[in-house]
C-alpha cells in the first residue's frame, strides 16, 4: 500500500522584498529625523529671549538709586515685588541669564511690577587673561551707575552681558578698560562716566562692594551665579522657563 503524502504544517517564512525592507527603513528614518526636529524645537523655544524685542528700560519713570554695597536698584516708586540678582560679568550663565529674561525683566520693570537690585561679584577674576577683568567691569558699573539714569544703566548693563562684548571665561582675551568705556559711550552715558572708567576711579570701591555681594550671595542660599531671588526666595532662574512671568 503506498503511503499517502503528508503535508509539513512547518511554515517557512518567505525572504522579506528589498522593497519592504527600504520601504521600513524609510519610515524609521523620517521617525527619528522627526524626533531630531521636535526636540531642537522644544530646545530653541527655552533657550529663545523672553519678550524679545522690547529691549531695555525705556520709561522715565524708572528711577536708579545705590542703597549701599555696589547694589544698583532700577524701579518705580510703585514697585512691590523685589527681585536680588548676583552676577558676574564674564560668567557664561549670567550671560544666558540676561539673554533669555533680560528683555522680559526689563518689561515688568517699566510697568512697575518690580524692583530689581543688581549685585555685581568678581569670582571670575582668576579667569581672564588680564586677571582682573570682573573687578574692573565692576567698576565700570559702578562708574555708569553714580552718573547716569535708570534707562542709560540698564542699557550699559545688557551690553556687559552681550555674548557679543562679554569675554569667554578662561579666553586668551578680555576687554580694556577703553573698551568698557566706549560700550559706555555707545549705551548712552556722558564723558563723566567715560573718563570713570577711563581711569579706574571706582575700582578700590568694586573690590569691597564685590566682596560683599560675594558675602550676601553666599548668605542667601543661591548656590552661585547668577543667583536671583524674588522676595528674598531663591529661585530657579536658568531651569524654570516660566518664573519672571509668574510675578504680578
Amino acid at each position: 500500500m503506498s503511503q499517502k503524502k503528508i503535508s509539513s504544517t512547518k511554515h517557512t517564512p518567505q525572504a522579506t522584498s528589498n522593497t519592504v525592507t527600504y520601504v521600513l527603513g524609510g519610515i524609521a528614518f523620517v521617525v527619528v529625523v522627526i524626533v531630531i526636529v521636535v526636540a531642537i524645537m522644544w530646545q530653541s523655544g527655552t533657550d529663545a529671549p523672553r519678550n524679545d524685542g522690547y529691549g531695555t528700560v525705556k520709561n522715565p519713570e524708572v528711577e536708579l538709586s545705590l542703597p549701599g554695597d555696589g547694589v544698583v536698584q532700577l524701579a518705580r516708586p510703585e514697585a512691590q515685588r523685589v527681585i536680588d540678582v548676583f552676577e558676574d560679568p564674564m560668567c557664561p550663565f549670567c550671560g544666558d541669564l540676561e539673554v533669555k529674561h533680560g528683555q522680559e525683566l526689563a518689561q515688568k520693570i517699566d510697568d512697575g511690577v518690580v524692583e530689581v537690585k543688581y549685585h555685581l561679584v568678581n569670582f571670575l577674576d582668576g579667569q581672564s587673561a588680564s586677571g582682573d577683568y570682573s573687578t574692573r567691569a565692576v567698576a565700570a558699573s559702578h562708574c555708569v551707575a553714580v552718573t547716569e539714569n535708570a534707562r542709560v544703566y540698564s542699557a550699559f548693563h545688557s551690553g556687559l552681558f552681550d555674548p557679543g562684548f562679554r569675554p569667554e571665561e578662561g579666553g586668551d582675551s578680555d576687554r580694556t578698560d577703553a573698551e568698557l568705556a566706549e560700550l559706555a559711550r555707545s549705551s548712552g552715558a556722558s564723558e563723566l562716566a567715560v573718563e570713570c572708567i577711563a581711569s579706574g576711579a571706582q575700582r578700590d570701591a568694586a573690590v569691597a562692594d564685590a566682596n560683599t555681594g560675594r558675602d550676601a550671595l553666599a548668605a542667601s542660599g543661591a548656590r552661585g551665579t547668577p543667583g536671583v531671588l524674588v522676595d528674598g526666595q531663591v529661585v530657579d532662574a536658568l531651569g524654570d522657563s516660566e518664573w519672571l512671568a509668574s510675578i504680578n
